[in-house]
């Protein structure tokens, strides 16, 4: 696979299935130098590689998150372009692993704000676990996510409802 564009291993089926982004996710831990190749497909015009990227993106910056850094405006930008759902989940969780500035954070926070708008639930309950994520960083965020999150708990979908409940006990402690 190491001589192989990292794309060839994320295309081909459909949205239903994560194909072999695992395996992507274990060549770029072992080498890091892959990590802008992986990046770039965030942007691609296939939405299958899209999302297959996000997902080991994602699963590479849990472990890794460092390896974002670089490519901290590009996201935030895409933060708030991104129309495909499984791009905004994964980008939900991604983007409060960066090291943001003040205003960074405010505009991070307005874009997952306007993700609790989305069709998707998990979109939504992402961008929840975002927003509590800014905010334990940004205590000035609290007031705001923990009616958001309030909010949630009362009246959003199932799995809302869950996360919700979860997160605003994190936030007591």
């Amino acid at each position: 696979m190491a001589r192989n564009k990292l794309k060839d291993w994320l295309k081909g089926g459909d949205r239903r299935s994560i194909g072999r982004a695992n395996e992507v996710v274990a060549l770029v831990l072992r080498e890091p130098r892959r990590f802008p190749e992986l990046i770039g497909y965030l942007w691609s015009d296939d939405a299958v590689v899209r999302m297959r990227a996000a997902d080991a993106v994602e699963k590479i910056s849990v472990q890794k998150s460092s390896l974002l850094a670089p490519f901290k405006a590009e996201l935030l930008g895409l933060l708030v372009e991104a129309e495909q759902q499984e791009l905004r989940w994964h980008l939900a969780l991604m983007i409060p692993r960066l090291a943001l500035t003040k205003k960074e954070r405010q505009r991070a926070a307005e874009g997952l704000r306007r993700y609790l708008e989305d069709r998707s639930s998990i979109v939504k309950t992402f961008a929840l676990q975002g927003l509590t994520e800014l905010a334990a960083v940004d205590r000035s965020l609290l007031p705001e996510v923990r009616a958001i999150l309030e909010a949630a708990e009362r009246a959003g979908t199932p799995a809302m409802r869950a996360r919700a409940w979860k997160l605003l006990k994190t936030l007591a402690q």
